[in-house]
């Protein structure tokens, strides 16, 4: 392919470097950093759970309210104005005496200040007030379960999302936003993320050129689709994935997890580094011995991974410590591999 030969050239160039001091450097994690190339595709989610001051506007809400919906947003990450918004947009801080706002439920089957569905409110309430109880009625529980629930769904992050999931109407979202705009002044900025973050686009600055190529692929796939079986380029799953990454620099490793699982070198759990594969006892016939999914560390506790068709991204970096993490291996400590980087160091013009 196209793209595979421009990159054999590249290497073929640069090859005695690449095999000198690119490929095995001892990696530390919090050291120096590379930044990616992706910078103008990426979206900045560094300050979208910031707390932003209040403006006259707000001076218009309960203080009661003021205070518990402040609270909330610190304790979510949530900005308190986009909370506020909601409990205007839904019954005016709880004022409204429509059926369903101090008891009973609306047409809908909601009820309280914040409009919770019962089974909603079931699985993201939460007891705010410490009294011994969720009240989806009681504002100080309210408040903090709309929290609960926004973030769940993608807030602060996606906040456009997490509003469409709050209420399936983008009227409804856009007029949130525009009472959260108001309740600060109009200085606020509406964080929609896509999958692509900056403070992700970078890597230590000691990762070899191979991997920072293999990893580089990987990442210009986020934000695409996740489809089980698919080979890209428009939609990959998590394995085709990290075999496409490989191959952009001469690399072949097998097509599915459970074939790359004992391909490459096994390595501890702790000292794993950018490039090195992670797996999951996560899938239908998997287990802790032949573990379903796999995705590519890019930093400590960051990994580029295709996770499934309703995950938001559905390629993305995402962390891999979790309960179900199996092991880690090392496809460029096979001596295959590192032979045929030596090949490619070796075939350089005078080498």
């Amino acid at each position: 392919m196209t793209v595979r030969s421009m990159l054999i050239v590249g290497a073929l160039g640069v090859a005695a470097m690449m095999f000198a001091g690119l490929i095995f450097v001892p990696l530390l994690f919090g050291g120096g950093r590379f930044m990616f190339g992706h910078g103008s595709n990426c979206v900045d989610v560094s300050e979208a759970g910031a707390q932003p001051e209040a403006a006259d506007d707000a001076q218009a809400i309960p203080s009661n309210y003021l205070g518990i919906y402040r609270d909330a947003g610190k304790k979510y990450g949530i900005p308190w104005n986009l909370l506020a918004a909601v409990g205007k947009v839904e019954t005016d801080h709880g004022r409204s005496n429509l059926p369903g706002v101090a008891s009973g439920e609306n047409y809908a089957g909601a009820g309280g200040p914040m409009q919770f569905l019962a089974a909603t409110f079931k699985s993201f309430g939460v007891d705010g007030n410490k009294d011994g109880r969720k009240d989806r009625y009681d504002p100080e529980d309210a408040i903090p379960s709309a929290a609960n629930y926004l973030k769940h769904s993608g807030a602060p992050d996606r906040m456009r999302s997490a509003l469409f999931a709050y209420n399936h109407s983008w009227d409804y979202v856009n007029l949130v936003l525009e009472w959260a705009e108001r309740y600060v002044g109009g200085d606020f900025e509406v964080v929609q993320a896509t999958g692509v973050n900056c403070e992700d686009n970078e890597l230590p600055a000691d990762v070899g050129d191979i991997v920072k190529r293999i990893i580089s692929f990987a990442m210009a796939q986020r934000g695409k689709p996740y489809v089980f079986g698919a080979n890209g380029p428009d939609a990959w799953d998590c394995s085709s994935l990290l075999q496409a990454a490989y191959r952009t620099v001469g690399l072949d490793i097998p097509r599915t997890t459970f074939q790359q699982w004992p391909f490459g070198v096994k390595i501890d759990k702790g000292d794993e580094q950018p490039g090195d594969l992670v797996f999951f006892n996560s899938g239908p016939g998997t287990s802790s011995n032949n573990p379903g999914h796999v995705g590519m560390v890019i930093d400590d506790n960051k990994m580029i991974v295709a996770s499934c068709s309703t995950c938001v991204p559905a390629i993305g970096v995402k962390p891999y410590k979790r309960s179900d993490w199996v092991g880690v291996t090392r496809p460029l400590a096979r001596p295959d591999f590192k032979r045929k980087v030596s090949e490619l160091a070796g075939a350089r013009p005078g080498g």
